[in-house]
């Protein structure tokens, strides 16, 4: 079986913590590796997590990816409430650079990660290599594929793109900074103030919740779909009809943050992830196709999906 090519689960591995060495981290880059125990040419998927969460997080997207043909890396970033970082701690007002700095890292120590999991030297595809993300891990995934950022120190709003990466998930993600950020968003989390998503042209699926009310934004649900509206390329937005942040209760299974559990709306983007990242990973583009059948025809549908940017896709 090739990597991504199953449309049955297989059973997956899961190996934590391995650590990579990494000066801003104190005893180095804790990383979770998931993978399916069997398979080859198996392509690659980086896991940002929420502000707070850790490689714990996150386990009904990972799992599930692991289990259809996926490698899936998880990086503990500096704002995990699993690190104690302290108020005052120096690294704190660049959490969100480091986060970028994490993903890289994770890149550049593939050889490291391949060595960690039983069984799978030999078995990754570091060809096909894509970025995913919900919430503030949504900015750091949209950074990669060519999300700017204006940095709160200087104003200079960095390239910080990889070649590597094929493409991007961004789930409940961050939108347009300005007048679309409340008062205490433009003063205390100023990395949310000049984004700049006309450079990130590399595929890219948007996941937003219609009812994802959040408390950095004067505009609503509808800012988290800025990602998808103000990109240009081909891009697709899936909007989950009466999804919260969390949208149903991707964090975890049995995460207390979770605001509207659904399993409904998990198993959703369950599967339009996967069929996505099939998409725009050149593994094949028939569940992606179906899906979108899926819910243009349903009766009751869950949510709406929408494209744009590709010959031949819907508007």
């Amino acid at each position: 079986m090739k990597g991504g090519a199953s449309s049955a689960p297989s059973p997956i591995v899961s190996v934590k913590p391995t650590v990579l060495p990494a000066p801003h981290h104190d005893g180095g880059l804790r990383v979770r590796v998931t993978a399916p125990v069997s398979g080859r040419d198996l392509p690659i998927v980086l896991l940002a997590h929420g502000f707070g969460s850790s490689l714990e997080g996150y386990r009904p997207l990972a799992d599930h990816w692991a289990a259809h043909g996926f490698l899936v890396v998880q990086p503990t970033h500096l704002d995990s409430r699993t690190l104690g970082l302290a108020a005052d701690d120096p690294r704190r007002p660049r959490t969100w650079r480091f986060r970028v700095e994490d993903m890289r890292l994770v890149l550049d120590h593939l050889d490291v990660l391949e060595a960690a999991v039983p069984g799978l030297r030999g078995r990754l595809d570091r060809g096909r290599i894509a970025v995913a993300g919900h919430s503030f891990g949504g900015q750091t995934a949209g950074m990669l594929p060519g999300l700017r950022v204006g940095d709160p120190e200087t104003g200079v709003a960095e390239n910080l793109s990889d070649p590597r990466i094929t493409a991007g998930v961004l789930l409940a993600t961050a939108g347009s900074g300005g007048d679309s950020l409340t008062p205490y968003a433009a003063e205390n989390l100023p990395w949310l103030r000049h984004p700049d998503f006309t450079r990130m042209t590399a595929p890219a699926l948007v996941v937003a919740g219609d009812k994802d009310e959040l408390p950095m934004t004067v505009r609503g649900a509808a800012w988290t779909t800025d990602p998808y509206t103000l990109s240009p390329g081909d891009k697709s937005l899936l909007t989950l009809f009466g999804a919260q942040h969390f949208l149903g209760g991707i964090s975890g299974y049995e995460a207390a943050e979770t605001t509207d559990e659904n399993p409904a709306h998990v198993a959703l983007v369950q599967h339009i992830t996967t069929a996505y990242l099939r998409h725009a990973l050149g593994l094949g583009s028939a569940g992606w196709a179906a899906a979108r059948t899926e819910l243009t025809e349903s009766t009751d549908p869950l949510g709406r999906l929408e494209s744009k940017g590709a010959p031949g896709t819907l508007s």
